[in-house]
């Protein structure tokens, strides 16, 4: 394929996409979503004079009787619409008072300097619908299909991501090895912290059904991270109390993920005033039965579930559900005995 790199005045742009003869959003590509900061990071880039990445277009449809047509923005959607925003004053871009001046209130020889901004783009030339998408895809492409979590972060870069990345990389994830070197790799560190945090916020759900909605709600702004991030911390803290050994399978990430959501209850929501000495006891004992249903010959029911559980549907919302109320259940009815001290002694290990 012959492909040819211009400049372009970022005024024909602009125009172009006000009338329609430049077309940002094909009905192939995702729905890119920047968070607002992202938006002016890159406009102060722009507004500073710096250069930025090439676009790549493509010839759209022609009108044979006018001789009328459209090109198609094939990667730099994103871009384009944020310039386009601030050029119109979009409701869509928030501007702070004393950041970036709106456009409308620049000088002329500013707003002339913006204009003149020139863009480096690269046109594909005419290219069949199937042609075009194979190429956006190409371009984007990685040595791997994009799974959930990775087609989330190519589209979110707000507040709720960089949450859950902060969360992913906390000490005790690391101390414990919960997470793989592939795990980092594929963002399953960062999908693993975005479903703890969804859950606590509005319990048990199917699979990463509500990652996108949750990113995009809180992809400007979270209000509840510092709060949240303290009770999560708090949660954190309570599990290394509990003193697991490190061969217990509590260290991995769905008995962990389970954990970590019904003591989040317990402790964050109904103010339950548990003990992680009778709790780390009575849940250690829980996992060596879960360990051994397979072996033995009259395990009990809710370890024989929990074991169910895990063994299909892992991350379905009924099996979360049902895994959460063995573990619940374990909690409760160790924390309400009236235990002999010699209970809370630490258990010897092997």
């Amino acid at each position: 394929m012959q492909t040819s790199a211009t400049n372009k005045k970022l005024r024909t742009l602009l125009t172009g996409i006000r009338d329609k003869t430049l077309i940002p959003n094909p009905h192939f590509q995702r729905r890119l979503v920047w968070s607002n900061a992202h938006k002016l990071a890159f406009l102060s880039t722009v507004l500073d004079g710096l250069p930025f990445p090439e676009i790549f277009i493509s010839a759209g449809e022609v009108n044979p009787n006018t001789g009328d047509g459209t090109e198609l923005i094939v990667d730099g959607q994103q871009r384009m619409t944020t310039l386009h925003q601030y050029f119109t004053a979009s409701e869509e871009l928030r501007l702070s008072p004393g950041g970036i001046v709106p456009y409308r209130d620049l000088e002329d020889r500013e707003k002339v300097r913006f204009l003149e901004y020139e863009v480096v783009v690269r046109d594909l030339g005419p290219l069949t619908e199937d042609e075009t998408r194979d190429i956006f895809q190409r371009i984007n492409s990685t040595k791997y299909s994009l799974n959930a979590m990775e087609v989330n972060s190519s589209r979110f870069d707000g507040e709720l991501k960089r949450f859950a990345e902060r969360l992913a990389g906390k000490k005790f994830f690391e101390d414990h090895k919960v997470f793989s070197g592939l795990d980092g790799r594929r963002m399953n560190d960062v999908r693993f912290a975005l479903t703890m945090v969804i859950t606590a916020l509005s319990g048990y759900f199917n699979r990463d059904d509500e990652h996108e909605s949750y990113l995009e709600r809180y992809n400007d702004s979270f209000p509840d991270a510092n709060r949240l991030e303290s009770e999560i911390v708090a949660v954190l803290r309570f599990i290394e109390d509990c003193d697991f050994d490190d061969r217990s399978r509590v260290w991995q990430k769905a008995d962990l993920f389970t954990l970590f959501a019904e003591l989040y209850r317990l402790l964050m929501i109904d103010k339950m005033k548990l003990d992680p000495r009778i709790v780390g006891r009575t849940l250690a004992d829980f996992y060596d039965e879960v360990e051994s249903v397979t072996r033995s010959p009259d395990p009990r029911p809710d370890a024989a579930e929990y074991f169910r559980r895990m063994r299909a549907g892992i991350n379905d919302r009924m099996s979360r559900i049902n895994r959460g109320l063995v573990v619940r259940g374990r909690i409760t009815d160790a924390s309400l005995l009236d235990l002999d001290p010699g209970a809370l002694l630490p258990r010897p290990r092997p």
